[in-house]
């Protein structure tokens, strides 16, 4: 995607400086910045401090992790150790254990004096798959788009609404959740973006700041604003991303998506998943029940950032002294109120049958009982 007219992806290996580049989106959307990163501890400080965020940019950003290490002590030992710190920093997106364990597997059977090398071909690799995968995504939910858009009146946009940022800075490129609504500007089919603030981190921002880089039309409204407007019939579809989802369609994502699900089935409106394949998780069901729900610092909720007057980035505490918070990041849509999967190889249902038509190789050892 692009920033002030130039082309940039949310990680990647400048090879003039040897380092690999990341945008630091602890500034977004205030202060466009570009950070290196180098050392192992800088890989892990990225993605637990939320630099780098999104299931599909961490597995990326922890392939370069690992990669690097690996330039530098190549052996069985260091492998071993940079695995279970990289694989500590985020328990609930699968991205990071998929990303690591196909490192890993691959790098225990190269031998000692090309792991270096072949780490960063992984990473780089794992980088650019990701990148057409939600080129693809994109591709199959501009379908459903220019459905909806072909019963409308001319000029009349289709109506998106969000939650999150599930955007080109949540993966390498293009995003998920925002692939069909760029392909769709793209081709000039007229769409309007609802973009929830998505309290407690206010990740809304980053999707309002992607879409206005682009010139995509859309308003920032608050998390409770969604029902509200399906119910006055004035949203035509939901598109989330995930970060992890079950063999049987469960999804989880940001904290507030069941809701988003639950007034879209009230209302009658599609819900739609945009779901790259490495996120989901083929060893498990029961999305409830079986996905770990990462537990943030209460900081989160009791404090929120944003620019003051004067132009400086502050914290602010909004809860009273004495108050704590709870904060659970994440929580799991069932797949009864997900219309379809938009994945890179086609739409499907939330179900072991939807999802295994799609990826019989990968699906293979999932149990039908």
């Amino acid at each position: 995607m692009k920033v002030n007219g130039k082309h940039y992806r949310s990680i990647w290996f400048d090879a003039g400086a040897n380092k690999v580049k990341i945008i630091d989106q602890r500034l977004l959307p205030y202060d466009f910045k570009i950070i290196s990163a180098e050392s192992l501890e800088d890989f892990e400080i990225a993605i637990k401090d939320m630099a780098v965020r999104g299931a599909p940019l961490i597995g990326a950003t922890a392939a370069f992790g690992l990669a690097r290490q690996m330039l530098r002590d190549p052996s069985d030992n260091c492998l071993d150790k940079s695995y279970e710190r990289l694989i500590r920093t985020r328990p609930t997106a699968i991205n990071l254990k998929w990303a690591l364990d196909r490192c890993k597997k691959i790098l225990l059977n190269t031998s000692l004096n090309k792991r270096g090398s072949r780490a960063m071909k992984l990473a780089h690799e794992i980088s650019n798959e990701d990148v057409e995968i939600n080129r693809n995504i994109g591709l199959n939910g501009l379908n459903i788009i220019k459905a909806i858009a072909n019963q409308k009146s001319e000029n009349e946009p289709v109506r998106l609404l969000t939650h999150c940022n599930a955007g080109w800075l949540a993966t390498v490129d293009w995003g998920t959740a925002t692939s069909p609504m760029y392909q769709a500007h793209n081709l000039k089919i007229p769409i309007h973006v609802w973009v929830d603030e998505t309290r407690p981190r206010n990740q809304g921002a980053l999707t309002a700041w992607e879409l206005q880089c682009q010139g995509i039309s859309h308003k920032y409204i608050t998390d409770n604003a969604g029902g509200h407007l399906m119910q006055h019939g004035l949203v035509d579809l939901v598109i989330v991303g995930t970060d992890r989802t079950t063999a049987a369609g469960d999804v989880c994502n940001k904290i507030g998506t069941y809701l988003k699900a639950l007034a879209a089935h009230d209302n009658g409106i599609p819900f739609y998943v945009a779901l790259p394949s490495p996120t989901i998780d083929w060893t498990i069901k029961d999305g409830i029940k079986e996905i770990p729900i990462e537990e943030r610092n209460e900081m989160e909720v009791s404090q929120i950032q944003g620019k003051d007057a004067s132009g400086s980035i502050e914290r602010i505490k909004v809860t009273p002294e004495g108050t704590e918070g709870a904060n659970p990041a994440f929580d799991v849509t069932p797949a009864r109120l997900v219309t379809g999967l938009i994945t890179e190889k086609g739409v499907c249902q939330a179900s072991v049958e939807g999802l295994t038509n799609l990826f019989p190789n990968l699906a293979k050892d999932v149990k039908n009982d």
